[in-house]
């Protein structure tokens, strides 16, 4: 009964989580084009630190539980998942060309947060400081992307028509009929819906893994981080059916980076982090998504659908190695 009962609480949580993401999205990207802010911006702030927002509960709360190994594997497993699988998909979706500003400035952040994350767990702990020092890097890239907010609305971003293939902020006619409040409170619905699905569907998802007899790493590294990573996949699926690629993209980057810096150095910070020499394996693996991803996002051109078949089999390639192994 109690397999059961796991089975239907998995599906009530995907299906909050559906229309959570969907409300999520809506919200974002009107309230975005009323404030003239590109949706590339939303998308790597609202949008991405709200996805995460499970990472945070469910990595803290192992922290605090001294499971060292679920809470890192969650970061590491959700980052490949983030990488492979959700950025992989939108672009089978609908392939897109990458954002100047993604390229130069977030992609690079994604890219060093990585390695921010072998340095950290070189060692195989995480300390108080080592957490700390990571929310202080978050402040700084959130700095940055306050800047980019202060350019855009001064007019020197994302106004303008887009040559990209990103979408462009609409007029001040579509502005003016954007209810605020009304789309506040989308947003905000849609973040209560995606925070309570991704706790409900994990909570299920492990009891269902621990019946099967997975390790506590592979759990973080794959179920966890699969699970607590369904907010960005629905998210960013969402929005690049839509069309709103830079949401879709921005999610996927944001995530990582907040991955990294935030959700590790929150769960440091909590209690300090002992973790499985496995977590080398999952680092590799995320070092190669990640070398890969910022390769082809350097090319400056559209990321095309076999490029993003290819990342969908490393991600999942790398939840098939984790289990197996």
């Amino acid at each position: 009964m109690v397999l059961v009962g796991d089975v239907v609480l998995l599906g009530v949580a995907v299906v909050a989580l559906w229309i959570g993401a969907r409300s999520l999205v809506t919200g974002a990207s009107r309230l975005a084009s009323a404030a003239g802010i590109s949706a590339l911006v939303v998308g790597l702030t609202v949008v991405a630190f709200g996805t995460s927002a499970p990472e945070v509960v469910v990595s803290t709360g192992a922290a605090l539980e001294g499971q060292g190994d679920v809470s890192v594997g969650n970061v590491v497993g959700s980052n490949v998942f983030n990488l492979g699988v959700i950025l992989g998909i939108v672009a089978v979706i609908a392939p897109f060309r990458v954002m100047e500003t993604l390229l130069r400035r977030d992609a690079l952040a994604m890219a060093a947060s990585t390695v921010v994350a072998a340095v950290v767990l070189a060692d195989g702990v995480v300390s108080r400081l080592d957490g700390a020092i990571l929310l202080a890097l978050l402040g700084c890239y959130l700095g940055a992307l306050w800047l980019a907010i202060r350019r855009e609305n001064d007019g020197d971003g994302g106004s303008s028509g887009s040559t990209d293939g990103s979408e462009t902020v609409p007029d001040a006619r579509d502005r003016g009929e954007v209810r605020f409040g009304l789309e506040v409170g989308r947003v905000l619905a849609g973040l209560v819906l995606v925070i309570v699905g991704g706790r409900v569907l994990v909570d299920s998802a492990v009891g269902l893994a621990l019946a099967a007899g997975v390790s506590e790493w592979a759990i973080g590294a794959t179920v966890v981080a699969a699970g607590t990573s369904i907010p960005e996949l629905v998210t960013s699926v969402v929005a690049a059916r839509r069309g709103n690629t830079g949401i879709a993209a921005g999610n996927v980057v944001g995530s990582n980076v907040f991955n990294v810096v935030g959700v590790l150095g929150i769960a440091a910070v909590a209690r300090p982090l002992t973790v499985d020499p496995a977590v080398f394996v999952g680092l590799a693996w995320l070092g190669v998504l990640t070398a890969f991803a910022t390769a082809v996002l350097a090319t400056g051109r559209r990321l095309t659908r076999l490029e993003g078949a290819l990342l969908v089999i490393l991600g999942a390639g790398y939840s098939a190695v984790s289990l197996l192994g």
